[in-house]
């Protein structure tokens, strides 16, 4: 495998694997996420491949086909009166197509996320993660990464 940045020609592969990860919430909290709909548009999604602020980086194989991706961030909180300035990669969204899990692709994808974020003169890597996908959770967690906030609700 691959990993690099995306490129317009990987759209329908993210597409893809954005749709399975709308499935897994879907079916988790069909309150709060739609079914059969996109994330992004066409047109959205390009605009994200091309900007350095939001860096997606994909794995593909041998024949160029999208098997996971991470959709990150860059964040800081520059002249806050209360968080200190540093610079943080945020993990918006990664994947690895369902049909390929457990050949440690997500942990690939994770480890090159790392490096970036150290190479980005970054402080920090953070993620949120929804307590329907204990999946992910666990995967996090084998990662390494530990709970630094935690978000609650009541519904009415």
């Amino acid at each position: 495998m691959k990993i690099r940045r995306a490129e317009g020609q990987d759209m329908e592969g993210i597409d893809r694997l954005l749709n399975q990860v709308l499935m897994v919430h879907h079916n988790g909290r069909p309150d709060l996420f739609k079914s059969n709909t996109k994330k992004y548009t066409d047109e959205e999604l390009q605009a994200i491949i091309e900007d350095d602020r939001k860096p997606i980086f994909v794995g593909v194989d041998e024949k160029g086909q999208v098997m996971g991706y991470a959709f990150c961030i860059f964040q800081r909180h520059v002249d806050d009166n209360i968080l200190t300035d540093i610079k943080t990669l945020y993990i918006d969204d990664l994947c690895v197509d369902e049909t390929l899990r457990g050949q440690h692709i997500g942990k690939q994808l994770y480890e090159y996320v790392l490096a970036f974020a150290k190479e980005q003169g970054c402080y920090n890597v953070t993620l949120n993660v929804w307590e329907c996908n204990p999946g992910a959770r666990k995967f996090y967690e084998s990662c390494g990464l530990t709970p630094y906030k935690t978000g609650m609700e009541k519904i009415l």
